[in-house]
């Protein structure tokens, strides 16, 4: 188990408004076994579960050695499950596999060390795999009292709908805009760099946040250029493919790219221009998946640039 980080910031007031919610469900008893804690990514979903097992655990004694166990990562009523390593013990799986959900469930059955409750978290539930749901399923099926068990998720439609319907759920939203941009400021950011990074962001603090405190921003200045140098003729579509996928940016960099033709076709009253843009946002994201694959990037990323133009791909 992972060490829970102290809540040394304070939460953003989405996630105060989620964690206010969550306490007051604890606190008039309605608060299920299972629960659902999803929203897109870089909300701080995980930050408002660790405060949440806090609570829970600590007894409301901020002091105590329930919270010092936790920080520690040693509390023995608290299990994460995330990404192990593999077999060869180099890198991480992608994959939560059955064997963790089956260690799991036999934890939970096991009387509370401290006395308060039990809480398993699994993040991110989106890498459950299938055998692992169907053992799952069973600890949801037959809760024992005092045990909780938390998915958090970024795509819960991922989840199959037995495991979403036996589960309460606990909402993250994009904040207004008012609302993200005055968190952005408080942050430190200026207000122009914030308008500019929300726009991009859609709308998303988190993202704006981070991609104001890293490159991304000026990365999708240079997405947006290349694409420019490409439809007039002045870059090839070999050369930026090599390019945008030789580190490790080139998701960020067709997250930009499709971002930006998204953005293109908003202001387009041109059906034909219009629909061609709309296809291109989609072979964009398809392309991102492709990435994730055994696919040569360069080659599915020239493809793309290459229907950017509107030209064949290679001559025939």
């Amino acid at each position: 188990m992972s060490a829970v980080p102290r809540q040394d910031r304070p939460f953003a007031p989405w996630q105060q408004r989620a964690y206010d919610h969550a306490v007051a469900a604890l606190a008039a008893g309605r608060f299920g076994h299972g629960l659902l804690i999803c929203g897109p990514a870089g909300l701080g979903k995980r930050a408002v579960a660790d405060a949440l097992a806090r609570h829970v655990l600590g007894g409301g004694d901020a002091r105590g050695r329930s919270l010092q166990l936790i920080e520690a990562g040693t509390h023995p009523d608290l299990h994460l499950v995330s990404f192990i390593p593999n077999k060869a013990g180099d890198k991480l799986r992608t994959e939560i596999v059955i064997e963790q959900i089956r260690e799991l469930s036999q934890r939970l059955v096991l009387t509370p060390q401290y006395g308060q409750a039990q809480i398993a978290i699994v993040d991110p539930a989106d890498a459950v795999n299938r055998a692992a749901w169907n053992a799952l399923l069973k600890t949801l099926e037959e809760p024992a009292p005092g045990r909780y068990l938390w998915l958090l998720s970024s795509d819960p439609m991922r989840l199959p709908a037995t495991i979403r319907s036996r589960c309460q759920k606990l909402e993250f939203k994009l904040p207004p805009r008012a609302e993200a941009l005055q968190w952005l400021i408080a942050q430190g950011h200026s207000e122009t760099a914030a308008r500019e990074a929300l726009d991009a962001a859609r709308g998303h603090p988190g993202l704006a946040h981070e991609w104001l405190n890293g490159a991304g921003l000026d990365l999708r200045r240079q997405v947006e250029a290349d694409l420019d140098r490409l439809e007039q003729g002045k870059a090839g579509a070999v050369e930026l493919a090599q390019r945008w996928t030789a580190d490790a940016f080139a998701d960020l960099r067709l997250r930009h790219a499709a971002d930006l033709a998204l953005a293109r076709a908003s202001s387009l009253t041109d059906a034909a221009r219009l629909h061609k843009l709309a296809t291109w946002f989609d072979a964009a994201n398809r392309t991102r998946e492709l990435l994730r694959s055994t696919v040569r990037g360069d080659l599915a990323v020239e493809e793309l640039l290459v229907a950017w133009r509107g030209k064949p791909a290679r001559a025939t």
